[in-house]
């Protein structure tokens, strides 16, 4: 029946004051359809139900954002999740700060305070909820000269004036984060952190479990290199307005270096009776101070791909052997 929900997932708390959320949640990404860093064709049919069919299975919070499809993945969450109470059963993080300023001139950051401010309103009428659960700068602002401290300010006169319930940030840097926190407190970081990029492993991420911020860390699949689901022509199958095809990750020789260590991560998730894409995503999840990652999904099977992540226990023996299989890889 629709609306119903699976039994509970593991949950951690986002950070010191936030929600307690299900260690993975559902990225919108790929769901917004053709625009600048589109995925390819979508069916908003699909994408309705895959965002059900993981609600249905556990999951407690989506992720989105404005830019993704110029709207449109908002959009179509505020459908998808129109079965249940939001913010009470199910989250909804989006974000601000990227604007679309037309083919010739593409995408750019803008965290003045009026474009903080209106981009609230357009998501809160997308979405169809009075409050956003949390609101996260998408980006940080190199061109229009607004100081961190305005942008962060108007972050906490929105959740004074109750359109927001949380604040964080997303691609941040420690300078950053300090400049927010010495204003009103991050509640969340959301850092790219993969077993092919993790830089934010040794720098944003232990900031963030010092001073009591939640980590969601996205693309824990590295854009879906880690499922085990391409191969040398993977990148060359991809549609035209992929915005994949343009990555180094999905071009040569990065590509034959990142399928290698695919390949080398084969038998420990046979081992451990998983797919490739549980397996990756787990290990985003133990490193320490990761609350969770938003995982991405066009239909209800790719879900089905990676669901199992938020409850995998991966050994110190596990970790181990994975890191074994980044060091003979990566050189």
């Amino acid at each position: 029946m629709r609306g119903a929900r699976a039994g509970l997932m593991q949950t951690k708390r986002l950070g010191t004051q936030g929600p307690d959320i299900t260690r993975v949640g559902l990225g919108t990404w790929a769901i917004g359809g053709p625009y600048e860093f589109g995925w390819g064709p979508i069916d908003d049919d699909d994408s309705i139900a895959a965002i059900r069919h993981a609600i249905e299975s556990g999951v407690n919070w989506i992720d989105t954002a404005p830019v993704y499809g110029l709207g449109h993945s908002e959009e179509i969450t505020g459908l998808a999740v129109k079965p249940w109470k939001a913010g009470h059963e199910v989250f909804i993080f989006t974000k601000c700060g990227r604007n679309y300023y037309g083919p010739s001139a593409g995408i750019s950051s803008d965290l003045r305070p009026a474009t903080i401010r209106r981009e609230c309103d357009e998501s809160l009428g997308r979405l169809g909820v009075e409050r956003i659960d949390l609101l996260q700068f998408h980006w940080p602002d190199p061109t229009t000269g607004t100081a961190i401290e305005d942008s962060w300010g108007t972050m906490a006169e929105l959740i004074d004036e109750g359109k927001v319930r949380w604040g964080g940030v997303s691609n941040f840097d420690i300078p950053l984060l300090e400049r927010c926190e010495a204003i009103r407190h991050v509640d969340s970081l959301q850092p790219p952190l993969n077993l092919i990029n993790r830089a934010a492993r040794d720098d944003v991420i232990p900031w963030c479990l010092e001073h009591g911020t939640g980590v969601i860390a996205y693309a824990p699949m590295a854009s879906g290199l880690l499922t085990g689901k391409f191969d040398l022509r993977g990148a060359e199958a991809l549609a035209p307005d992929d915005w994949r095809r343009r990555s180094p990750n999905f071009q040569e020789p990065d590509l034959s270096r990142n399928l290698r260590l695919v390949e080398r991560l084969r038998p420990v998730a046979s081992r451990l009776e998983t797919s490739l894409a549980a397996l990756a995503v787990a290990w985003t999840l133990a490193v320490p101070g990761v609350t969770g990652a938003p995982v991405g999904a066009k239909r209800r099977e790719h879900v089905d791909g990676w669901i199992g992540a938020g409850d995998l226990h991966l050994t110190e023996q596990d970790l181990g052997e994975i890191e074994l299989a980044i060091s003979e890889t990566r050189e």
